[in-house]
């Protein structure tokens, strides 16, 4: 079972109230299966309302900021663990250190810095921790081709597009998190 989830997602909560719906959602879902959430630390966007989510159902969320994001993504209070660390570097390979999944809803290019260098470090054999999508409306179907295009391009190794799996909702979440536990609740 996993017990530690990585969130990227956006600092912004995007035009379609469903994303801020699925982030919230998301936030319950690890407390409720007991899983921590581990996150950039934020208050805005789609990452503040998984943390806070999460914390109002009773679930464990550690927050990793950058010094020089402090007052942008405003650190969220009131979290179980906030680190501040100098730079992205140390954010992300914090993050990753203390998660045994990871997960990326919607977001921006920052979103996509993150899941890009989770990607490439399975794709190198650094780690082997599971990497999902889930967004409502196909949101990652335009990278999950592009992915398959590099491969097919003969850029990448032909199962570029398989070292993230989309996931359609959050009962698919939830089967990745508990299995077939998944089942009883």
């Amino acid at each position: 079972m996993i017990t530690s989830l990585l969130l990227f997602c956006g600092s912004r909560p995007g035009h379609d109230p469903a994303h801020a719906e699925l982030a919230a959602g998301l936030g319950r879902l690890c407390a409720t299966l007991g899983v921590t959430l581990v996150y950039g630390g934020g208050r805005v966007g789609l990452m503040g309302m998984a943390a806070r989510a999460a914390k109002a159902s009773g679930g464990r969320v550690v927050g990793i900021i950058p010094r020089l994001l402090m007052t942008t993504e405003i650190a969220q209070d009131g979290l179980d663990e906030l680190h501040v660390v100098e730079t992205l570097h140390e954010r992300k390979a914090l993050m990753h250190r203390r998660a045994d999944a990871i997960i990326a809803l919607p977001g921006s290019i920052g979103t996509l810095d993150e899941l890009f260098e989770s990607l490439t470090w399975r794709e190198l054999g650094i780690h082997d921790k599971p990497i999902w999508l889930l967004g409502s409306k196909d949101y990652w179907q335009p990278l999950t081709a592009l992915l398959g295009h590099i491969a097919q391009s003969g850029f990448g190794p032909p199962h570029l597009d398989t070292l993230a799996e989309p996931l359609a909702d959050l009962a698919a979440l939830t089967e990745k998190l508990v299995g077939d536990e998944a089942c009883s609740h």
